[in-house]
């Protein structure tokens, strides 16, 4: 399956049962509420999905449910974060071998590449697959840098096609714009700056609490893209104390516990994370609570037209 690098991709959470196993039927629930809000694409195994702690069998569960539930009604992308360039070839091998139809690749875990180390890596692993690559840019939390100058190099290969914008700098999305006109699409990888990546000119969102709120979050994308800015910031407003817990380390057990709130999920998270407890889920559970008191009633937002 082509993909079209635009729209929600939500980067669902792994459910897990209380006995630490996999949780396929309330993973099945939450990805139908993703399908029925009209995201156009779905993220597994990335750092809100626990990849880290996941077996490769567990990944390999995910992804097949995943590709027979979803059913080519939207494609199913697979993240790969290694430290090793062999492994990261090993997992993109695998990814295709089980049924997904793009990747989400992050630079070098754990070794801080030089310029050169990582567009060599990224292009290994491009080499190595014809899947459709988007690149994670997110130096905040990994330390490495994808600078326009990296992406010159990058952009003689096919199949490196986008990137997830995180570098918490929105100006970034201008700059690419400028630099590389339409030659990367562009998603918003940081719920908080949603409003302001899409005005700008991204192309979509990977998203967060689109896990507990697909609705919402979709019918925001559709109203800002279809120009709708007055009738998306009342709906932005309510949802920025609930975007705001993507981008705290904890972002995990916080969204698992909106999740849990709404219906869709579960607080089980696989340790080394811990459940919330104490003044920390009390304080959290009090922002969830109150967005789920004020939920706005939305707009009919499939229809509109979404032409950039």
């Amino acid at each position: 399956m082509a993909i079209k690098w635009k729209g929600v991709f939500p980067a669902l959470t792994t459910k897990f049962t209380a006995d630490d196993e996999l949780d396929l039927s309330l993973f099945g629930k939450n990805l139908e509420a993703q399908l029925e809000a009209g995201v156009e694409g779905i993220i597994l195994g990335g750092s809100l999905g626990e990849a880290s702690v996941l077996t490769t069998a567990e990944k390999e569960s995910l992804v097949l449910h995943a590709v027979e539930q979803v059913n080519g009604k939207v494609p199913v992308v697979v993240n790969i974060a290694e430290g090793a360039t062999r492994e990261a070839i090993r997992q993109a091998a695998l990814a295709k071998q089980w049924g997904a139809d793009g990747l989400m690749l992050l630079p070098p875990m754990r070794y801080r590449a030089d310029h050169r180390e990582t567009v060599t890596y990224f292009k290994s692993v491009a080499a190595s697959t014809d899947l459709p690559i988007m690149l994670y840019n997110n130096p905040v939390d990994y330390k490495i840098d994808i600078t326009l100058e990296m992406f010159d190099e990058l952009a003689e290969v096919p199949n490196i096609s986008a990137v997830k914008e995180s570098t918490r700098d929105v100006t970034n999305v201008i700059r690419m714009r400028n630099r590389f006109g339409d030659r990367f699409s562009i998603l918003c990888g940081v719920d908080t700056l949603t409003l302001e990546e899409l005005v700008t000119g991204a192309d979509g969102l990977v998203a967060g609490l689109v896990c507990a709120f697909p609705a919402e979050t979709v019918a925001l994308y559709k109203l800002i893209k279809a120009g709708k800015i007055q009738e998306a910031l009342p709906l932005y407003r309510w949802f920025m104390p609930l975007l705001e817990l993507d981008i705290h380390p904890k972002l995990v057990q916080y969204i698992k516990l909106a999740e849990a709130q709404t219906g869709i999920g579960s607080e089980y998270v696989r340790a080394p994370r811990l459940a919330l407890v104490g003044e920390e889920r009390k304080r959290v559970l009090g922002v969830i609570e109150q967005a789920l008191a004020t939920r706005p009633e939305l707009p009919a937002y499939h229809h509109l037209n979404v032409t950039a």
